[in-house]
């Protein structure tokens, strides 16, 4: 399977933890390319920041040359899905918020959100209302910091507070928590065995998403 997944936004740091968490994802013949655009933002947080990224991810795409079976948007804007579909409708398009919503709509029950700066709440809880989830999410909780600085280590540094954010959602009835933000790509697996409901890293979802419809497009090929 050769999936472009790329990092709407212009850090270098996120884009190494997005590409750490997809690679681990990889089975044997995957060739996953994880890439950053040439510009816009470094971390997105507002309008007119998506607005600048999801350009930038569309000049991105349009660069990309080499045979591609599908396309992951990392960030939980899904930045510029729309538009890259309509310039790639030939394969799947997928944000790493619609796979987490997937995933946390199959396992059903209440469900928590957790990130790494105040300022990210609002967005955060706006998406998983437009996936249809409002009414089963608990609260969308973040690290208590609204200069969170360099948004490539912010998983390293924070952690530890990530993980008692997401033992505080079991606590109150979570049945899953979903990583908020591309920058927390891969974090799911180090804090699962400090956590007894499953951790949702909608990076290493949507891979799992697109595996599939690999699969069926295969067997579509094959009749």
């Amino acid at each position: 399977m050769r999936l472009l997944v790329i990092n709407p936004n212009t850090s270098i740091g996120v884009t190494a933890r997005i590409k750490e968490a997809a690679d681990s994802a990889a089975l044997p013949g995957d060739r996953f390319t994880t890439v950053c655009p040439a510009f816009g933002p470094e971390l997105i947080v507002s309008q007119e920041d998506a607005e600048q990224a999801a350009r930038a991810v569309v000049e991105t795409v349009k660069a990309y040359k080499a045979p591609c079976d599908g396309i992951i948007l990392a960030s939980f804007g899904n930045t510029g899905a729309e538009a890259v579909r309509a310039l790639r409708p030939d394969i799947p398009v997928i944000g790493i918020a619609t796979a987490a919503f997937s995933i946390v709509g199959a396992l059903g029950g209440p469900f928590g959100i957790v990130t790494f700066g105040r300022s990210l709440v609002p967005g955060l809880t706006e998406k998983a209302v437009e996936a249809g989830l409002g009414a089963r999410l608990i609260a969308t909780e973040a690290v208590e910091t609204r200069d969170f600085g360099d948004p490539g280590t912010v998983q390293k540094r924070y952690a530890s507070e990530i993980g008692q954010l997401c033992a505080q959602m079991h606590q109150r009835g979570a049945t899953c928590v979903v990583m908020g933000g591309g920058p927390l790509a891969g974090l799911a697996a180090t804090l699962a065995p400090t956590c007894p409901v499953p951790l949702i890293d909608g990076t290493q979802g949507a891979i799992n998403i697109m595996r599939t419809v690999a699969v069926h497009r295969s067997a579509e090929v094959t009749v």
